[in-house]
């Protein structure tokens, strides 16, 4: 599995921050899964972190494992419109199946391009997480 992928899962809920204007906007997420090996996040295509996303596509979040360790992963979220992403978003255990379906018109997946995961914590130095 994608060991960013399995980091974030660690953190359970974790923030993804993405940029509207100047401003930043910072929300909770809990929905990840892997996808032909690469990060993949979901969203509803009427909420405004899904426009944002759209509108500048940097994204970062963190997350905060036990132990205290914290997680911080940057890269570029591009929309995949295949049924066969979202499916497999659907079936991941912390998909969003009570919330969406495939076809609703509203389900949207984003896979995390070149995702730069960083691990840090107090008593040591920051560990690069390589996908």
């Amino acid at each position: 599995m994608n060991r960013i992928v399995e980091e974030i899962k660690k953190a359970g809920t974790f923030y993804l921050a993405t940029v509207e204007g100047d401003q930043p906007r910072v929300r909770p997420f809990g929905s990840v899964t892997e996808f032909e090996g690469q990060v993949y996040l979901c969203t509803n295509s009427t909420k405004e972190v899904y426009k944002q996303m759209i509108a500048n596509s940097k994204v970062e979040l963190c997350g905060t494992a036990k132990g205290g360790a914290w997680l911080r992963v940057s890269g570029t979220a591009v929309r995949d419109d295949r049924d066969e992403a979202r499916a497999a978003m659907l079936a991941d255990p912390t998909g969003s199946s009570r919330l969406y379906k495939l076809g609703d018109g509203i389900f949207e997946v984003f896979r995390l391009e070149n995702p730069v995961c960083t691990k840090c914590s107090f008593g040591g130095a920051p560990e690069i997480i390589e996908p």
